[in-house]
């Protein structure tokens, strides 16, 4: 692929002080995500995988290195800037659904809209995505607690699509689901990426990380 890649890491490390020693969570990480790829992210647990992912999406920064979203270094920006640039240009899905309870499920997609966006366009815009990404009409009003779970994940991709992000990171987005409702889920995340999104995607799951174009291996904080 020509032009910049979306993501780019430098030498990147990631340490934790404890009181017995440092933690070494990523060690001298380098890569780059171009636009439009889905990649799979593997290794054994404890191995830096959602360290990597966390420090893709702006949610920490890292000890030592460089990281560029689309050659744009973000060590030096304020706290301000990436609270923006993870609204604007990231979408984040997790494991756990992290819905709103007291939500529904049309408020939870609307909900990182309407700092933005009147409440007329938010909540058109939050339909269209659920019915993206097979809501059915009749479970809008749903709270999370009312959906299944494979109902939940699919509200969270619809919130982590709402914003039409760049880059769609998911961290073992079917780790709850069984295998029928995570095959849905993935196919859901495999038409995103063709339809131009670039998708990074934490798994410990082969039959998961097979839809991904390519696969990035952390053992011991390093790239296998």
């Amino acid at each position: 692929m020509s032009g910049e890649p979306i993501l780019r890491f430098e030498e990147v490390s990631k340490i934790y002080p404890l009181p017995a020693g440092d933690l070494v969570a990523l060690d001298r990480v380098s890569l780059t995500v171009d636009p439009g790829e889905f990649i799979a992210v593997m290794g054994p647990s404890g191995s830096g995988k959602s360290t990597l992912l966390n420090l893709m999406g702006c949610l920490d920064v890292p000890t030592r290195g460089e990281i560029f979203l689309s050659g744009q270094e973000i060590s030096g920006m304020s706290d301000d800037d990436l609270t923006r640039l993870r609204r604007d240009r990231i979408g984040f899905v997790f494991q756990q659904f992290n819905l709103i309870p007291l939500l529904s499920a049309v408020e939870n997609v609307e909900f990182p809209l309407l700092l933005t966006t009147g409440r007329e366009e938010s909540r058109r815009r939050a339909i269209e995505v659920l019915t993206a990404v097979g809501i059915a009409e009749t479970h809008f009003a749903h709270k999370p607690a009312e959906l299944s779970g494979g109902q939940q994940q699919r509200v969270a991709i619809a919130r982590a699509l709402v914003n039409d992000p760049d880059l769609l990171l998911c961290d073992e987005p079917t780790g709850n689901l069984d295998s029928k409702t995570g095959s849905a889920i993935m196919e859901i995340l495999a038409a995103e990426n063709r339809e131009g999104k670039t998708v990074v995607m934490v798994t410990h799951d082969p039959g998961v990380a097979a839809y991904a174009r390519r696969t990035i291996r952390i053992v011991d904080g390093r790239v296998a």
